[in-house]
């Protein structure tokens, strides 16, 4: 145990980012794709199935409020910030442990709400400190590809929950996959417990002062200058530009995704289970190859020209895809639209993360993070949300074809910011 020191290991960092992650994966997957397209299969209408999605995902955009609540209380004997993550780690874990009192998801929708909502807020607060922990410990030419192990993290844990619990859900029940799930964190939550931050952090903590040696963070402001200069750093004209430009993407590929799902379950048909493990499972070990591989693209080309391949991409991919709907009633066609699909929000991350990384300003780096994620959760509540009352009056093939348009202008836009600028533009500008 001795040798799991996180500042002193590049392995230990990819390992521990991928599980914490695995960890924020696997209530996502269940919660949010398992158990949605389960409602969606019970008969619940896409008003009622994406409120209950968005208010799952709403503690998630509070992340703003977590960020410098952590960056101002963040020393301890066990590491700095490492007690924000043991401690919300395990109410997570207990708030789980609330949804085996849920026999009948779909007659018990209230219990089943109070009880991933209560999860979300504390796995926000744990996502918001895993954050803050990674801008402090890894180096910068590594961050490419630690935020592809998070990814990766992440996927893989959708999957498992996607597509595992799915299973599980019906062929045992609901109470087997929530206690399978319940007991996955208490396990991730251990083997948090061993790993250091720093040589000189302890792992059982202690009241009192910190040791001789342990690092102190000796310029520590307070909450109110916190948030006065988080709102100065993210409303920066060009930082904002650039954010503004990745939320939109992000909100865009949010509505296709659940506008997608509802179309196969409601219009074609299919049963829930069949698009949680397609969801889940066909294509994630390809993906996590892909993101992987990216964050070395990253890394290595650059993630701003990275991010414009993939908006590219992908809007091309939305535009004609959606156009050929009329296809989609044969499986293979649709199984492949869902399969690609599950590139688009990982491949758009492993480009998109470090530049926000490389946004953030000293002091309130994990503050300043931790809001772009809330604001991008903020995007993706919005877009279920939305979604929902749309498909009331718009096909799940217009909307992605709306979609598809706005990435290509998207994709434009960032083409006509990164062109050099012609010499008569510099004498204008002079």
């Amino acid at each position: 145990m001795s040798h799991l020191v996180l500042r002193e290991s590049t392995g230990l960092r990819y390992f521990t980012f991928f599980y914490l992650y695995v960890m924020q994966g696997i209530p996502a997957g269940f919660g949010l794709t398992a158990v949605v397209n389960y409602l969606i299969g019970r008969g619940l209408d896409s008003a009622t199935v994406a409120s209950f999605s968005a208010a799952v995902g709403l503690p998630w955009t509070l992340q703003f409020v977590w960020g410098p609540l952590i960056d101002k209380y963040q020393e301890s004997i066990i590491g700095q910030r490492k007690h924000w993550v043991l401690l919300t780690q395990l109410l997570a874990a207990v708030a789980s442990l609330v949804l085996l009192l849920v026999r009948n998801p779909a007659s018990q929708l209230r219990l089943l709400l109070l009880a991933f909502v209560v999860h979300s807020v504390f796995a926000s607060v744990q996502d918001a400190s895993v954050d803050a922990i990674a801008i402090a410990v890894v180096p910068e030419p590594e961050r490419g590809r630690v935020n592809a192990f998070m990814r990766g993290g992440f996927l893989l844990g959708s999957s498992l929950g996607a597509a595992g619990l799915s299973w599980m859900l019906h062929r045992y029940g609901f109470f087997q996959a929530a206690l399978a799930q319940s007991g996955a964190l208490l396990a991730f939550t251990v083997l948090t417990f061993f790993i250091r931050l720093e040589r000189t952090d302890r792992l059982v903590p202690r009241f009192g002062a910190l040791p001789p040696g342990a690092r102190r963070n000796a310029d520590n402001p307070p909450v109110a200058w916190l948030f006065r200069e988080l709102y100065r750093a993210i409303t920066e004209p060009r930082t904002l530009r650039l954010f503004g430009i990745i939320a939109l993407a992000y909100l865009c590929f949010g509505v296709f995704g659940w506008a997608y799902s509802y179309h196969l379950i409601h219009e074609l048909h299919w049963p829930d289970s069949d698009v949680s493990v397609l969801q889940g499972s066909w294509g994630s070990a390809a993906t996590l190859c892909l993101i992987v591989a990216g964050g070395v693209l990253a890394d290595r080309l650059g993630a701003a020209r990275l991010q414009r391949w993939v908006m590219l991409g992908l809007g091309c991919f939305l535009v004609v895809f959606c156009g050929l709907s009329f296809w989609w009633h044969y499986r293979p066609v649709a199984t492949l639209g869902l399969l690609v699909w599950n590139l688009a929000d990982p491949s758009l991350s492993v480009a998109a993360l470090p530049l926000l990384m490389a946004l953030c300003r000293p002091r309130i780096e994990g503050s300043q993070f931790t809001t772009y994620m809330a604001l991008v959760n903020l995007c993706g509540v919005s877009g279920s949300y939305v979604t929902g009352w749309a498909l009331k009056v718009v096909s799940a093939p217009g909307l992605g074809l709306g979609c598809g348009v706005v990435v290509l202008g998207l994709w434009a836009v960032l083409r006509r910011q990164a062109r050099p600028a012609r010499p008569a533009e510099l004498r204008a500008a002079s």
